[in-house]
């Protein structure tokens, strides 16, 4: 804890660190600058000195002592545990733990180059065989992390440059009509909750997490809508005293937009219909008070898929379908973005929309049209 009004914390490594403030960015908001000391004494004192107009020690970049860079990434994993979801502070740390200390920890914060960086990203690619899209995900968390030290010893990490590896475009998997086709029948061949949610999932766009947390009670018959405010996800537990690795965790949707008001189509309503449970409290995929892990359900749509013989189904190629569906049927964009939970109609048609060569044809003979 602090001493109160003075911004002086002991930290976990032991040491004092004492806060004052260095200026101030275009906005008025304050920059801060840090400074250490072994005991409290040393940093106050430390930090009465810069402000009575003393250079703060080593150039004012780093505090006394070889600080490692593991220190600082420990640093900022506890101040994002309080600005994201716990989703998102399960990903930074496992990237942290598992990629960018291993690499990066050791080395003294004076000692980190754009070239360390550079080798660095080296060995992901070339020892660690990982994908340029994993690369450039860590990537990322390390650039955050060098923004955050540089904030806090200006003049030296700010200097570091981070190339992202270059990642080829691939297409996601689009089931064509014929095999979307063959998969409803299937999923309809059998009254089961785990097919209908599946087939409704391919009817609105859902995330797994979504459909996972999906209870009857946002489900209304009578406005023809799905209220999406849930998301299920089974995450690695950062509580030390836990029992378990992983706990099974329901939170908000993925973002703010996320949480929306899908309408029902016919041929979903009739389904909803159909699976319809009078207890409002039981989730739709089991009918029950206990949910369908989202790992179960990926696992059955394996089973499903491959019983159709369809290769190559993951449980994001029926947001992908539904969403190529969509737009071939002429659905406005900006509505359809809204539908699946964008911030922005520029994520739907990068990321989701995958045209099939018929409707190119009957796009190209629009033109040929006007041509004549």
């Amino acid at each position: 804890m602090s001493r109160k009004g003075e911004n002086i914390f002991k930290r976990q490594d032991g040491r004092w660190e004492a806060r004052y403030i260095r200026g101030r960015d275009e906005g008025g908001k304050a920059l801060y600058g840090y400074c250490y000391g072994k005991t409290y004494r040393e940093a106050k004192e430390k930090v009465a000195g810069i402000r009575s107009g003393q250079p703060p020690q080593n150039g004012g970049a780093f505090p006394q002592g070889q600080l490692k860079f593991s220190q600082l990434c420990e640093d900022w994993l506890v101040l994002r545990q309080s600005e994201v979801k716990q989703s998102t502070c399960v990903k930074y740390e496992q990237i942290v733990r598992e990629h960018i200390l291993p690499g990066l920890g050791n080395r003294p914060l004076q000692k980190l180059t754009t070239e360390t960086v550079e080798e660095f990203k080296r060995s992901l690619l070339e020892k660690k065989k990982l994908s340029p899209n994993t690369v450039k995900t860590i990537l990322i968390v390390l650039r955050a992390i060098l923004g955050y030290g540089a904030k806090r010893f200006p003049g030296n990490l700010d200097r570091v440059e981070i190339r992202y590896p270059k990642v080829s475009g691939s297409t996601p998997r689009v089931l064509s009509e014929e095999e979307q086709t063959r998969l409803v029948r299937f999923l309809l061949g059998e009254a089961e909750l785990c097919r209908y949610g599946i087939l409704l999932a391919l009817l609105t766009g859902m995330r797994l997490g979504e459909l996972c947390a999906l209870k009857w009670e946002n489900v209304s018959l009578a406005e023809r809508t799905i209220r999406v405010d849930a998301s299920l996800q089974r995450l690695r537990d950062l509580d030390e005293d836990a029992t378990g690795k992983t706990r099974l965790l329901t939170g908000t949707p993925k973002s703010e937009s996320s949480q929306r008001v899908i309408p029902l189509s016919a041929e979903a309503l009739a389904l909803c219909a159909a699976m319809r449970l009078q207890d409002g409290s039981a989730y739709v995929l089991t009918g029950t008070q206990e949910p369908m892990e989202p790992r179960t359900l990926q696992y059955r749509l394996k089973r499903f898929t491959v019983a159709c013989g369809l290769e190559g189904v993951h449980f994001h190629t029926l947001r992908h379908t539904f969403a190529t569906r969509c737009v071939e049927a002429g659905f406005e964009i900006k509505s359809l973005s809204e539908v699946m939970g964008h911030s922005s109609t520029k994520i739907t048609l990068d990321r989701y929309v995958h045209t099939s060569m018929d409707l190119k044809r009957a796009n190209m003979e629009k033109v040929a049209m006007l041509a004549s």
